[in-house]
Protein backbone atom coordinates (compact mmCIF):
# COMPACT_ATOMS: atom_id res chain seq x y z
CA UNK A 1 0.00 0.00 0.00
CA UNK A 2 2.78 2.45 0.90
CA UNK A 3 4.54 1.65 -2.37
CA UNK A 4 1.36 2.49 -4.30
CA UNK A 5 1.06 5.84 -2.52
CA UNK A 6 4.72 6.65 -3.22
CA UNK A 7 4.31 5.65 -6.88
CA UNK A 8 1.13 7.75 -7.19
CA UNK A 9 2.88 10.72 -5.55
CA UNK A 10 5.80 10.40 -7.94
CA UNK A 11 3.44 10.19 -10.91
CA UNK A 12 1.56 13.29 -9.74
CA UNK A 13 4.84 15.17 -9.12
CA UNK A 14 6.17 14.16 -12.54
CA UNK A 15 2.93 15.36 -14.16
CA UNK A 16 3.10 18.69 -12.33
CA UNK A 17 6.75 19.10 -13.30
CA UNK A 18 5.96 18.35 -16.95
CA UNK A 19 3.11 20.91 -16.88
CA UNK A 20 5.36 23.57 -15.35
CA UNK A 21 8.12 22.95 -17.87
CA UNK A 22 5.67 23.05 -20.79
CA UNK A 23 4.24 26.36 -19.53
CA UNK A 24 7.74 27.82 -19.26
CA UNK A 25 8.55 26.63 -22.77
CA UNK A 26 5.39 28.27 -24.15
CA UNK A 27 6.15 31.52 -22.33
CA UNK A 28 9.76 31.48 -23.59
CA UNK A 29 8.44 31.10 -27.15
CA UNK A 30 6.00 33.99 -26.59
CA UNK A 31 8.84 36.07 -25.14
CA UNK A 32 10.95 35.39 -28.25
CA UNK A 33 8.06 36.36 -30.52
CA UNK A 34 7.48 39.59 -28.58
CA UNK A 35 11.22 40.33 -28.60
CA UNK A 36 11.26 39.87 -32.37
CA UNK A 37 8.23 42.18 -32.69
CA UNK A 38 9.96 44.87 -30.61
CA UNK A 39 13.08 44.53 -32.78
CA UNK A 40 10.90 45.01 -35.88
CA UNK A 41 9.35 48.18 -34.42
CA UNK A 42 12.80 49.62 -33.67
CA UNK A 43 13.81 48.76 -37.24
CA UNK A 44 10.73 50.54 -38.53
CA UNK A 45 11.55 53.59 -36.39
CA UNK A 46 15.11 53.62 -37.72
CA UNK A 47 13.83 53.25 -41.27
CA UNK A 48 11.69 56.36 -40.86
CA UNK A 49 14.65 58.37 -39.56
CA UNK A 50 14.24 58.17 -35.80
CA UNK A 51 17.25 57.70 -33.51
CA UNK A 52 16.66 54.29 -31.94
CA UNK A 53 19.16 54.90 -29.15
CA UNK A 54 17.13 57.94 -28.07
CA UNK A 55 13.90 55.94 -28.33
CA UNK A 56 15.36 53.18 -26.15
CA UNK A 57 16.36 55.81 -23.58
CA UNK A 58 12.85 57.31 -23.59
CA UNK A 59 11.27 53.86 -23.19
CA UNK A 60 13.62 53.12 -20.27
CA UNK A 61 12.85 56.49 -18.64
CA UNK A 62 9.08 56.09 -19.02
CA UNK A 63 9.24 52.88 -16.99
CA UNK A 64 10.42 54.91 -13.98
CA UNK A 65 8.28 57.19 -11.88
CA UNK A 66 8.84 60.94 -12.03
CA UNK A 67 10.76 61.15 -8.73
CA UNK A 68 13.17 58.42 -9.79
CA UNK A 69 13.74 60.12 -13.16
CA UNK A 70 14.36 63.49 -11.49
CA UNK A 71 16.84 61.96 -9.05
CA UNK A 72 18.69 60.24 -11.90
CA UNK A 73 18.78 63.46 -13.95
CA UNK A 74 20.00 65.49 -10.93
CA UNK A 75 22.84 63.08 -10.28
CA UNK A 76 23.74 63.06 -13.96
CA UNK A 77 23.75 66.89 -14.04
CA UNK A 78 25.92 66.97 -10.92
CA UNK A 79 28.43 64.54 -12.41
CA UNK A 80 28.50 66.41 -15.72
CA UNK A 81 29.11 69.71 -13.91
CA UNK A 82 31.93 68.12 -11.86
CA UNK A 83 33.57 67.03 -15.12
CA UNK A 84 33.07 70.41 -16.82
CA UNK A 85 30.54 68.98 -19.26
CA UNK A 86 27.60 71.20 -18.29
Amino acid sequence: MADEITETSQTVAAGQLRTIIERIERLEEEKKTISDDIKDVYGEAKGTGFDTKAIRTIVRLRKKDQAERQEEESILDLYKAALGMA
